[in-house]
């Protein structure tokens, strides 16, 4: 049997200073039939000259720029739309794989046709790309549950997808700014099976600009969620099984997003912002944590906020 391409997917944003160790990695793959799609968008730092000097004379590497910022969901989605390869998954450009990663992971899709996603586990490394922490995320989904409605960081790092199951899914919503990967695995959900491998195959490198350390965070929670009620609609609209997914659930989601985002402006001076979080949270389900509620809501009246 002939072996299949894999494409690895790299959207980059002024992650150039980094790319060094994510591009020794691709070239370590104990897996020879790879391409490297990389698509930057439109970096202000020296990405392009750090990235052209690696990967010269490599035919195997691409490198693709937008002309102006497009934001995450535009560029992954381009990253997938040039791919050639049978077999795809997202690198971050800051990030690292183990050797066997890609092996390891085309040997799985050999082995399981029914399967749209295989998803593994990843460990912390600190800026010289040393162990610093295995994470806690990355596991089976039990049968008869989703990822919709499971639990968060059940798919995570490394991520790898049949092309023809992500071309059935529509793939990328290319609007999309933030929580990119899970509504695109929502969506492969529905084209086939997961399966989850239990090894380190991934490397995440923890620095200022992670999403996890920044303050943009509550707007990775606002797209998740989005991303949630796009599925649901779309598996009921489909007709499929959608586990414990009812509209209460919906707005108990959505209260927790507001209550959240409130929380985090707890101690400033925005009261106006405050005074708004804190109205949504009612409006999306008024009985949802009401003690809370109505316990910030006289804080803030007596202004001991």
């Amino acid at each position: 049997m002939q072996e299949p391409q894999f494409s690895i997917l790299i959207a980059n944003y002024n992650n150039g200073h980094f790319f060094k160790d994510c591009y020794k990695s691709i070239v370590a793959q104990t897996y020879s039939k790879w391409e490297a799609v990389i698509v930057d968008d439109a970096s202000k730092d020296d990405s392009i000259e750090i990235i052209n000097d690696l990967i010269k004379g490599d035919d195997r590497f691409k490198l693709y720029l937008n002309k102006t910022n497009k934001g995450c969901g535009y560029t992954k989605h381009k990253c997938a739309t040039l791919a050639q390869g049978d077999i795809m998954g997202f690198l971050d450009p800051d990030d690292a794989l183990v050797p066997e990663a890609i092996a390891l992971m085309v040997n799985t899709h050999l082995k399981n046709k029914d399967v749209a996603i295989v998803t593994s586990k990843y460990e912390f490394v600190d800026l010289e790309m040393n162990f610093t922490k295995p994470s806690l995320y990355g596991s089976n989904i039990p049968k008869g549950k989703s990822y919709l409605t499971y639990a968060n960081g059940a798919l995570t790092h490394f991520a790898t997808f049949k092309k023809a199951a992500y071309t059935q899914s529509r793939g990328i919503n290319p609007f999309m700014k933030r929580a990119v990967d899970q509504d695109l695995y929502y969506k492969l959900e529905e084209q086939g099976k997961h399966l989850f491998l239990d090894k380190v195959l991934y490397r995440y490198r923890v620095h200022e600009h992670s999403i996890s350390n920044n303050d943009n965070l509550y707007k990775a929670e606002y797209w998740h969620f989005y991303a949630m009620l796009k599925a649901y609609k779309r598996r009921k609209k489909k007709h499929l099984k959608i586990d414990n997914f009812s509209k209460s659930y919906i707005k108990i989601l959505a209260s927790n997003y507001y209550i959240k985002r409130f929380e985090r402006l707890k101690f400033s001076n925005k009261k106006c912002s405050q005074y708004y979080l804190l109205y949504k949270a009612f409006i999306a389900y008024p009985l949802h944590k009401l003690p809370f509620k109505m316990k910030s809501l006289m804080v803030l009246i007596l202004g001991r906020i």
